[in-house]
């Protein structure tokens, strides 16, 4: 928590929210903290480009109109901190649908924006690394099963075991100064070639 406290002044703030009382409470207390910020009305086409957090108001009906803009910039999201003014099934599921990382309440008070502000960037700070940690691991094992496929090739054509079919991958790869994988997908695309000429 130590390095989201450190750099809380370098984070870039959006507060997309009527020019109201409780948006111009909210900037207030943004600009004490020292952050850089913006206000943001109305919904835009599409997010401005460094904001690193932003306060969203959310009500019953305003994550129809918000979850398009976000799905157009599903890629740079920022932490996203939904402002509200009561609780309510709708509210509530509204703020599930727009991925909502921290959520402060109206009238918005001095306490809370800061720790707001901290919660949501760790979560989506953490949120980010499983999602490239999931994406790793989907092509870790997308290349295990290839090699395995390749493996299974060899086996079946030169009555090879595992191991064996295994060396021969690594040992072309070595030659051919490429990745088991790279060879693996060769021999994949070869048997593919052969399985159809077979079928002419």
């Amino acid at each position: 928590m130590g390095s989201f406290i450190n750099s809380l002044r370098d984070l870039n703030v959006g507060v997309m929210h009527p020019r109201d009382k409780p948006a111009e409470e909210l900037l207030r207390q943004i600009h004490r903290i020292g952050c850089p910020f913006e206000a943001i009305w109305p919904i835009p086409s599409s997010l401005p480009k460094g904001i690193d957090v932003l306060f969203v108001d959310v009500d019953a009906t305003s994550p129809s109109e918000i979850k398009p803009l976000f799905l157009r910039s599903k890629d740079n999201l920022p932490a996203i901190i939904a402002i509200i003014e009561y609780e309510n099934p709708s509210v509530l599921q509204g703020l599930f649908e727009i991925g909502a990382h921290a959520v402060i309440t109206k009238p918005v008070r001095a306490a809370g924006v800061m720790s707001s502000i901290l919660m949501a960037r760790r979560y989506w700070s953490e949120s980010r690394k499983f999602e490239k940690d999931i994406v790793k691991l989907k092509s870790k094992l997308e290349n295990v099963q290839k090699v395995n496929e390749a493996k299974s090739i060899l086996m079946r054509h030169h009555g090879l075991n595992d191991k064996e079919a295994y060396a021969i991958i690594r040992k072309q790869a070595m030659a051919k100064r490429a990745t088991t994988l790279e060879i693996a997908q060769s021999i994949i695309n070869a048997d593919g070639i052969l399985s159809e000429l077979g079928n002419d």
